[in-house]
Order: structure tokens, then C-alpha cells, then sequence
């Protein structure tokens, strides 16, 4: 079934001007649904001649004549005459018969969408006669106001070519909505509409009063407000804003009409949003936080590596020298992953860009001034969480870092290859050098200068304690060592990236 681009992509006599202006008007035609408490769809000609629905739109402030989805479905040849006498109109098109929608008696109403000249297809308000049996105030105002949303349609009044659209709550027509006259007086607030004034502070009845007098009379003097509040509370522009007082939040969006003769009044929806604000400001005040001990945990973590630093330039012992020195490089590369994780919202981080960088410190650290070391990288590790990130960058750390030292010693140069399997949680890494390689312990699987040096116990502790995993030293044919780790994540993702 082809989506609306892929519709819209089949007419070549569209040109991008038309087809955004068609992505525009379903972007914002649910406000006229909801009004009309219709059903709306979006109907486009084929080369054929006959007609295909390319979108739809479901209210949702009344029962949908449709739980089905139309799109891509052609429209039935006994509408093809109806629809071409639509297609030539140049404003509103009323069927003179009434059809059936399953067990529903519906009443099609037509807009032409004319855009550059032609006329692009049609809009159909699907009516329920069921739904206008009985009405009230608040029914036949909100009918009244989709109505003249929907005749702005054919007139390219609808949508709005200069709408301003800031808020990231949009106000619905279910949430509150109020009608202004084109002086903007209230002549309508719906129930929800006046609830939200109401948390505002407003104890005046709304209805014969300039909304903009009833907004701004909740601000105190020192109070700020949105440059666009004026327009929205006037209903002279396509905008949005916000109205806080009385330390509530409600969002608002006006919807000007008009008629052939002008600007003829207002819609303006209202949303309480008090709570949603809440919510974000909690965030970012956590966020706030969170970022605060990111900070003061990479500062400490970098003035312990430095006072190793310094202990360790003022040592004369070479052998306390070179302990120091490795206690240093493993507290640098616990910042360093810290540092990585600093900078996502959630605790995930891609390994593969930190364990890059991680490595290539440990490399030129472990490197003598005209050693040259490459690091190759097959397969990739994914995204993976702090929990599994930070454990398994010291055990690749302390494996490069034995090869250099152990592998390399002597040599100008060098390369070390990083092989990695990711199947859900379960990872296979292999690390082989090229270099002199290791004398192996007799029965034992790993080499015998590693045995008892902290590296190695590092890396064997981590592999199956933390991972539950196993760690095989082997010597390579071509010469070198190859190191092999079977693991399982803890609390990585299933599909690494």
C-alpha cells in the first residue's frame, strides 16, 4: 500500500510547491475534523481519470465513520461524476446525495484545493446525519467554526501560509476552545476553555469580554510574557504562545477566519499545560544535577591522575616509578569513559569512538618516542551502556598495553588487530599482535611473564567476574600472541549498532 509522499510522488504534474502546500494542509487539518466532528479525506485525480484517497483524518472528539484505513484505496466509480462537478468548482461543492458509510447515513461535502493556479484535488468532509440530531451550544458553535475553517479551503486561506508554531504542546480542540469576534470579544468559551482561565486566576465571565483584557488582567506589572501573546489573545494571527499566571501554564493557538470580505473572527485554542511544565522543569533540574556531579566526578578523577603523575616524577625508584605510572594510565582511562558518558542523556555511549580514542593514549603511553604501533579494528562493539563500558575498556587498555610493552620491546614498529563478534549480549573479542610473542606457563593458558602481574589479573577478573566470560592466550603461527574473550554483557542492548 503507497503511503501520501509515494501518492504524491505518482502525479509529475505536481511540482514541489504543490506538493508541500498538500503536506502542509494535512499537517493541520485535524483542527477542522475535530470542529465538524467529521471525517476527512484527501482525494487526488489519477491518470485514468479516476480518483485514489491519498490521506485521511479521524476527529477525535466524536466516533469515526471509518476504523479502517482508505488510503491508497480508489474512490467507486458512482462518485467519479460527483467528484469531477467538484474538481471544476471554484468554492464549496454539496452532494445532493446522501451515501452510506457501513451502517452510517453520511453527507459529502467538497473543497477544491486550488494552489498556483490549478486545482490539486479535493478535501471530503464526511458528515455522520446521526451526530446533528441533537445538538447544543457547544455542538453548533464548534460546527459553526469548522464549517468556516473548511470554506477557507478553496479560498487558499487554509493552511495558514505565515503560521507561527513554537509551542511543543499544541492545544486540541478537546482541550478548550474559545470564539472571538473580529474585534476580539469572546462570543463563545467552551467548558475546558474556561477551566483553564480559571486556573489562570480569571473569575470573570469570559463571553461579551475582549480576551485580550481577561488574559492580560491575570499578569501583575512586573510580570513578562511572550512577544506573541497579544496576537493570540487579539486572534489577529496565525500564532501560538503561552499565558502563565497564577503559577499555572496554559498554551494557546489562534486560528483566524475569514470570509470573501475579510478577517471575520478568532478561534482560540487552550490547553492547560501546567503540569507538563512541571514535569520539564524536574527534568532539567535533574539534568542540572546529573551534569553538576558528571563534572565534579571528571575533575576528581583527573586530579588523582595528576597527583600519580606528579608522585611518580618525584620517585627515584624506577620500579615505584612504572607502578605509578600504570596506576595513572587506568584512572585516565576510567576519566576518559567517564567522559563519554558525560555527554549522552541516557548512560549509553558508543564504545567504538571511545575505545579509539582510549587506546590510541595507551598505545603512544606505552610507545617508545620512535615506535610506531597501528591499531586495525574489524567488526564494531556497538552502543553498551556504563555498566559493561567501563570494566571492558580496562581490560582492552591492559591488553594493548602488554603487547606493546611485552610484544614490542625492541622493535620500531608493529600492528595490533581488534577483532569483535556482537550477537545480542554475547561478545567475542580477539586481540593478536605481531610481535615477539609470550612463552606459555606448561597446562596453563596464559603466558608465564603475565601470570601474577596486576595487568593480567585486571584482565582475568574483570572477564569472569563482572562477565562471566573466559580469556585464552594463544601464540599466532605468524608469530605474535592472540588473546581471545568470550563474554556476556550485563545490561548491553540486544542489537548492537
Amino acid at each position: 500500500m503507497a503511503d501520501f509522499t509515494h501518492i504524491l510522488a505518482s502525479r509529475p504534474d505536481f511540482d514541489d510547491s504543490d506538493r508541500e502546500w498538500l503536506h502542509h494542509l494535512v499537517a493541520d487539518w485535524q483542527v477542522i475534523a475535530d470542529l465538524s466532528f467529521a471525517d476527512l479525506l484527501l482525494i487526488l485525480q489519477t491518470g485514468d481519470g479516476g480518483y485514489v484517497v491519498a490521506e485521511q483524518c479521524r476527529p477525535s472528539t466524536v466516533m469515526t465513520l471509518r476504523t479502517e484505513d482508505v488510503v491508497d484505496n480508489a474512490v467507486n466509480d458512482d462518485m467519479v461524476a460527483e467528484l469531477d462537478a467538484a474538481m471544476l468548482s471554484d468554492d464549496i461543492f454539496r452532494s445532493t446525495v446522501l451515501r452510506s458509510v457501513g451502517k452510517s447515513t453520511v453527507c459529502n461535502v467538497y473543497a477544491p484545493i486550488h494552489h498556483n493556479g490549478k486545482t490539486l484535488g479535493l478535501v471530503v468532509r464526511e458528515t455522520n446525519m446521526s451526530t446533528r440530531e441533537s445538538t447544543g451550544r457547544y455542538e453548533n458553535e464548534s460546527i459553526k467554526a469548522g464549517k468556516q475553517l473548511f470554506e477557507m479551503i478553496p479560498r487558499g486561506e487554509f493552511p495558514y501560509k505565515d503560521s507561527v508554531m513554537n509551542q511543543r504542546h499544541i492545544a486540541r480542540v478537546a482541550d478548550g476552545f474559545i470564539v472571538l469576534s473580529v474585534d476580539g470579544v469572546v462570543q463563545y468559551a467552551s467548558p475546558n476553555a474556561i477551566s483553564c482561565f480559571r486556573r489562570l486566576g480569571s473569575l470573570v465571565t469570559m463571553q461579551g469580554q475582549y480576551l485580550s483584557e481577561v488574559g492580560t488582567g491575570l499578569l501583575h506589572t512586573n510580570d513578562s510574557f511572550p512577544e506573541s501573546l497579544p496576537l493570540v489573545l487579539s486572534g489577529k494571527a496565525a500564532i501560538d504562545s503561552e499565558l502563565e499566571a497564577n503559577r499555572s501554564v496554559v498554551s494557546m493557538r489562534s486560528l483566524p477566519l475569514f470570509d470573501e470580505r475579510g478577517r471575520t473572527g478568532a478561534i482560540v485554542l487552550c490547553r492547560d499545560v501546567t503540569e507538563l511544565r512541571r514535569r520539564e522543569q524536574e527534568l532539567q533540574t535533574k539534568d542540572a544535577t546529573i551534569s553538576e556531579i558528571h563534572h565534579r566526578v571528571k575533575n576528581n578523577l583527573q586530579a588523582v591522575s595528576a597527583l600519580l603523575r606528579l608522585q611518580a616524577r618525584k620517585t627515584t625508584s624506577l620500579e615505584v616509578k612504572k607502578g605509578l605510572e600504570e596506576a595513572q594510565r587506568r584512572v585516565q582511562t576510567i576519566a576518559m569513559v567517564h567522559e563519554g558518558l558525560s555527554q549522552t542523556a541516557d548512560e549509553i555511549v558508543d564504545f567504538d569512538k571511545v575505545i579509539s580514542n582510549l587506546l590510541k593514549m595507551s598505545v603512544d603511553l606505552a610507545t617508545m618516542r620512535d615506535q610506531h604501533i597501528h591499531i586495525n579494528y574489524i567488526g564494531k562493539f556497538g552502543m553498551m551502556p556504563a555498566q559493561d563500558a567501563t570494566p571492558l575498556s580496562l581490560v582492552l587498555t591492559e591488553l594493548i598495553t602488554n603487547a606493546v610493552e611485552h610484544g614490542f620491546e625492541g622493535r620500531k614498529d608493529g600492528n595490533i588487530t581488534i577483532s569483535v563478534g556482537r550477537g545480542g549480549n554475547n561478545l567475542n573479542v580477539v586481540v593478536e599482535d605481531d610481535g615477539s610473542g609470550l612463552v606459555m606457563e606448561e597446562g596453563r593458558t596464559m603466558p608465564r611473564s603475565a601470570g601474577s602481574g596486576l595487568g593480567t589479573q585486571i584482565i582475568n577478573t574483570f572477564v569472569t567476574n563482572d562477565f562471566g566470560g573466559t580469556v585464552r592466550w594463544e601464540a599466532r603461527r605468524e608469530g605474535g600472541t592472540r588473546v581471545i574473550l568470550d563474554m556476556k554483557l550485563r545490561a548491553a542492548a540486544s542489537e548492537s549498532e
